[in-house]
């Protein structure tokens, strides 16, 4: 049978038509992992060079695909707060959150981003610590990981989880034996891990179970071929740094701290002996812990490495807050840390990574927040913006198409402290009455929190000197009306 040239070039026209139309059809939406830390200091990371103890390769192979932000905040000096704040895009004070105990992640009418992207058709997975406020724990409230936009829970819910020990008796024994204690409300919190709705006992260092688990179901959705949003989130480094597996204290010749004994000493005799300055293995504990942070987030990179996922993946790395000097985190250049809102409480690390689309080993100035991450996420995902966001979209930034973009302001408010800054000056006020829970707090946690009204020049120093008296008392009224203005609209007193 004879073939017509006609017929021929129409096969050949269909043919490039057909391969033309593959090609323009959109591909798959980016893939989002979300890493966080908890009370990583700010000079804790190698490339930055900052503190000359630290080895972090896998942090340093990060930033050198990464966008790394040097003036990024959290929202809060504490945890469940901030957690709030970065889940939300928006300030958590909206949602009466504070401090410690507050109402967490509590309406609706601030979605998180795990909601945004299951409604765009994600698979969701949490691993590792939630902690939001007061009902973490409570599988009916919206706290809960499953009941805020996640599908997958492997996690802890609080601050105080034991490294090592995730066990539902024997965090019941401890319970009975710390009745007999003066303070029983203290707790190591040594049960199970959340397999969905139900505390399981587990075996492990839950540095490395979270990460594992983590890419356990990326690997699923990568087979199945779903677009995923996984939050992997590390209770390193935060307290207790002192519980690190047995062969790495061997191996580095530590002595180790022992577990609080309710039946031998005070919960706070014990607590304060094995925080700063009375700790002499102090930093090497808290090195022990950033080390395994640092090989586990290696890990979560080296395994989409071999999937050749890096250009289908938006990697998000942010800590919590400041770091807790009291543990022994390193915040240079910044004063203080941890539960005061000097730059050493506030200032996080933040890399945003996407192979192929954002700048890369790239270091900017732009005064940012862990509001702006939700937006960020919304951009690159093609996802709607929800209308509650204070936050905006960093991805100007990560593309160089407005390299100037920054907040004009930051206001940092927990009821007893407040903060707010703009480009170059500084508020800061703790309440300095007899009775002030910021003295109280500050005392109990050794954090050396000055009170009263203070006033900086950030261009000219990194907080040491206050100007109330003697500075620019223009930007001293501005920074004192606008945060008045933000308290009105905020709703707060």
């Amino acid at each position: 049978m004879k073939i017509s040239t006609f017929t021929i070039l129409l096969f050949f026209l269909i043919s490039s038509c057909n391969s033309e139309l593959e090609s323009a059809a959109p591909s798959a939406p980016p893939n989002v992992l979300l890493i966080i830390g908890d009370d990583h200091g700010y000079a804790d990371l190698g490339f930055s060079k900052l503190a000359k103890d630290v080895n972090t390769p896998n942090f340093d192979r990060l930033a050198q695909q990464s966008v790394f932000f040097k003036n990024a905040y959290a929202t809060s000096p504490i945890c469940s707060p901030s957690r709030v704040g970065l889940m939300t895009g928006a300030y958590h004070q909206r949602q009466q959150v504070f401090w410690y105990g507050g109402k967490g992640l509590s309406n609706p009418e601030f979605p998180t981003i795990a909601e945004l992207l299951l409604n765009k058709g994600y698979k969701t997975g949490y691993f590792g610590k939630f902690h939001y406020g007061s009902k973490d724990a409570d599988i009916e409230h919206r706290s809960f990981p499953l009941n805020h936009g996640y599908q997958k829970l492997f996690g802890c819910n609080g601050g105080r989880k034991h490294y090592l020990i995730h066990n539902n008796e024997k965090e019941e024994a401890f319970r009975k034996l710390m009745e007999q204690s003066p303070d029983p409300k203290q707790s190591l919190r040594m049960e199970g891990f959340w397999n969905q709705d139900k505390r399981e006992n587990i075996e492990g260092f839950s540095t490395e179970m979270i990460s594992q688990k983590g890419i356990d179901f990326m690997k699923k959705q990568i087979d199945e071929n779903n677009s995923f949003f996984a939050t992997v989130s590390f209770n390193a480094v935060h307290n207790f740094t002192h519980q690190l597996p047995q062969e790495y204290l061997d191996k580095n010749n530590l002595k180790g701290y022992r577990d609080w004994d309710p039946q031998k000493e005070d919960y706070y005799d014990w607590y304060n002996q094995g925080r700063k300055p009375n700790n002499p293995e102090g930093r090497e504990h808290y090195l022990g812990q950033l080390y395994y942070l640092d090989k586990e987030v290696g890990r979560l990179i080296d395994f989409l490495e071999q999937e050749k996922q890096m250009e289908n993946t938006i990697i998000v790395y942010i800590g919590d807050n400041g770091g807790s000097t009291q543990i022994y985190a390193n915040n240079t250049p910044f004063q203080g840390g941890k539960y005061t809102m000097y730059e050493g409480g506030l200032r996080v690390p933040l890399m945003i990574s996407w192979k192929g689309h954002f700048e890369k080993n790239t270091i900017v100035e732009n005064m940012v927040s862990a509001m702006d991450v939700l937006p960020t996420i919304c951009e690159a995902t093609e996802t709607p913006f929800p209308k509650t966001l204070d936050g905006f979209s960093l991805q100007p930034i990560l593309k160089k198409e407005n390299p100037n973009l920054a907040h004009e302001y930051l206001v940092w408010y927990g009821g007893q402290q407040a903060a707010i800054r703009n480009a170059s000056w500084k508020y800061r006020w703790a309440n300095d009455t007899e009775e002030s829970f910021a003295k109280r707090s500050s005392a109990y946690e050794g954090v050396g929190l000055e009170l009263g009204e203070y006033l900086y020049n950030l261009e000219k120093g990194n907080e040491q000197e206050n100007v109330m008296k003697d500075g620019d008392q223009k930007e001293l009224k501005n920074l004192k009306k606008e945060l008045d203005r933000w308290k009105m609209e905020i709703g707060v007193e």
